[in-house]
């Protein structure tokens, strides 16, 4: 899938021409300057808080495989029966509203592209997970390293993204058991953003930690605090409903007791792991999500944690699940909202879809993910872009494609600007009645970056259109991602550190044999 590059190209020059020079000057994240839209009053949000409270006390979480978690529970005053913890009402709150920084900085080996994960910042994330990949040249075909490494060169590329992701999609051509080596590589060799840990078994995020220290060297330790800085964010899913697994145990240890941050997300299929309601998904979302946080809190005090919610609607006739409905928008509304109240950052939403390609069923379904995404105050919005099929496929098409829809969000969630300039009164008074305001001191001094234009939407006339070959919308896109891969040039890593990182990589693998579990 590379497209080669025949030239060399300075980093900075390559920049400019993938993406008419805008890189260089693309905030690192997303702050909004805008209201969040809420859909709940106080006694609506205090009704699914103190149902939350109930499914803890009173129906309990299981947490699987693993004694040490059940001791920790035990220690902290829980009902522990068998695998299933009852917290006293109030406990997890407690513990996460007296620990859990309500904002962190994760850290980039570029600093210049820290990112504040909390408070009024948004993060823009790929999607995440996806077996299969898909473009309009050749279909939808199982991963390969090879795509892994071309969707983290265009997260890279992306100003709109802000985060070059995880496991954008898996590379199946690897060993189950060693591919997280080579995807955690990628991340920290083609983009200098920062990147999510290997969570499949607690080994790989032990790895993870390893080769974060490696790429991080003295930046690593925080000589303040006396703790690692939080260099690495990763997805910890619960298994809905109500259970935790001792995989996603494992690894939420590991990332915790080393100070970097865990996303703590209810996975659900609305109507088959959660009620088919909003306010009854709502309340097991925030009793398994404050659970998980409390348990991070527990395993180390202060630890960063983002409050996750997935939910999705699901065709009661066939019981697939779907995207882009109202229900699940509302559920993000209120979770983000229950989040604030909380006092953690939050993930959610991103461009979900159910369709199989890039077309207006992506597109529209995408749109009513992302828009209440961004209303709403997701912090960390993984899945902002790539995603198909319902997060089995990765298009490479619907990547430039959404990606354009988050720059679109950035600039809605700058909000109104009320400067001088912004109120334009000398461009209403020099031009006066009747005349226009095209050649005005004001517009020749602001058209540059007027507006949000996109790089792949077409405006021209019809004439124009049909001969530059009628090409819609993922046909464009395609074009884009192509050229994008020709003139990719990876940003410098300090050879020292590169040979570490190889070394590292090949001392682990030839410790164990492949295996594809």
């Amino acid at each position: 899938m590379t497209v080669p590059t025949n030239r060399r190209r300075t980093r900075a020059s390559g920049r400019r021409r993938s993406q008419g020079g805008t890189q260089a000057a693309a905030p690192p994240y997303a702050t909004r300057q805008i209201p969040h839209y809420e859909v709940l009053e106080e006694e609506g949000l205090a009704i699914i808080e103190h149902n939350a409270d109930t499914i803890l006390e009173e129906v309990g979480i299981d947490f699987r495989d693993d004694e040490e978690v059940l001791q920790i529970w035990r220690d902290a005053g829980a009902d522990v029966q068998g695998e299933r913890v009852r917290i006293p009402r109030g406990l997890c709150r407690r513990l996460i509203q007296d620990n859990a920084p309500r904002q962190f900085t994760q850290q980039a080996r570029n600093p210049a592209r820290n990112v504040e994960i909390g408070g009024p910042h948004t993060v823009y994330v790929p999607a995440y997970g996806c077996p299969f990949v898909y473009d309009i040249d050749q279909g939808r075909r199982y991963g390969t390293l090879e795509d892994f490494q071309n969707f983290v060169k265009l997260a890279f590329l992306s100003p709109s993204l802000h985060h070059s992701g995880g496991t954008i999609c898996e590379p199946v051509d690897l060993p189950v058991n060693k591919r997280h080596f080579d995807m955690i590589y990628s991340h920290m060799k083609y983009s200098d953003k920062c990147f999510m840990g290997s969570v499949t078994h607690p080994d790989r995020a032990r790895d993870t930690v390893e080769m974060a220290k490696i790429l991080f060297g003295d930046r690593w330790m925080d000589p303040e605090t006396g703790k690692p800085r939080t260099c690495v964010i990763s997805l910890i899913n619960a298994n809905s409903p109500m259970t935790f697994d001792d995989t996603m145990l494992g690894a939420a240890k590991v990332y915790a007791r080393a100070n970097q941050a865990c996303i703590i997300t209810p996975f659900i299929l609305a109507g088959a792991m959660s009620p088919v309601t909003v306010a009854g998904t709502a309340a097991q979302t925030l009793a398994e999500a404050m659970a998980g946080m409390a348990f991070i809190q527990l395993v180390s005090q202060g630890a960063p944690v983002v409050m996750g919610s997935f939910a999705s609607s699901m065709s009661m006739q066939s019981g697939a699940p779907t995207f882009g409905t109202p229900e699940p928008a509302l559920v993000l509304y209120v979770m983000a909202n229950l989040a604030r109240r909380l006092g953690v950052p939050f993930r959610s939403g991103g461009s979900l879809t159910a369709s199989k390609l890039p077309d207006a069923q992506a597109a529209s379904e995408s749109a009513n993910t992302l828009l209440p995404t961004t209303l709403g105050g997701v912090n960390f919005a993984l899945h902002s872009a790539g995603w198909l099929e319902g997060g089995l496929a990765m298009g490479y098409e619907k990547f430039i494609m959404d990606a354009d829809q988050t720059g679109m969000m950035q600039t809605l969630l700058k909000g109104v600007d009320l400067s001088d300039n912004g109120q334009a009164m000398d461009a209403i008074r020099e031009v006066g009645p009747g005349k226009h305001f095209l050649g005005c001191t004001h517009t020749q001094a602001n058209f540059k970056d007027a507006f949000y234009l996109s790089p792949i939407s077409d405006n021209n006339s019809f004439e124009q259109w049909d001969a530059d070959g009628r090409l819609d919308m993922a046909q464009r896109a395609n074009v884009r991602w192509k050229k994008q891969l020709a003139e990719y040039e990876a940003p410098a890593l300090d050879p020292v550190i590169d040979d570490a990182l190889l070394d590292y990589m090949a001392t682990r693998k030839a410790g164990f044999a492949d295996s594809n579990i």
